[in-house]
């Protein structure tokens, strides 16, 4: 049996959404998400936080959605799963990034540039086939 390794973040989207279109008419679409966790510190009563950054990358319908609907300074929910890379860099120095590759995305509500949208969640999710790791979860 195969396993599977699922990531749920919400976070603030950090920057517009970067679309590279290709010539078979996909496209793919990255975004950093940042999540940041306060808490209170207990000897000094100081609010701490700490904030984390994610690539997330989407693809198919899910990236068009994102490219037209989402914006910088946008809460959103991303559902997926992480992938790590290994890469060499210009001096052949071996490399490693980690991003979330989505499966779902809610858009949790507008920043102020999006106030027509109202504040309504609204989900999507990518359309694809199940593959047959998916199939052998058992939740």
């Amino acid at each position: 049996m195969s396993t599977y390794l699922k990531v749920i973040a919400v976070g603030n989207v950090g920057q517009d959404p970067e679309t590279k279109r290709f010539e078979g008419g996909g496209q793919l679409t990255t975004l950093s998400l940042a999540t940041t966790e306060t808490w209170k510190d207990k000897q000094t009563g100081e609010k701490k936080s700490i904030t984390e950054w994610s690539r997330v990358t989407f693809n198919g319908k899910l990236s068009e959605i994102v490219d037209e609907y989402v914006k910088k300074g946008d809460k959103i929910l991303v559902d997926g799963k992480l992938r790590t890379r290994k890469w060499s860099d210009k001096n052949g120095i071996e490399r490693y990034s980690t991003e979330i590759i989505a499966r779902e995305m809610t858009m949790m509500g507008s920043n102020s540039s999006n106030k027509n949208q109202g504040s309504a969640v609204e989900s999507y999710q990518q359309q694809q086939a199940p593959s047959k790791q998916e199939d052998d979860l058992p939740f």
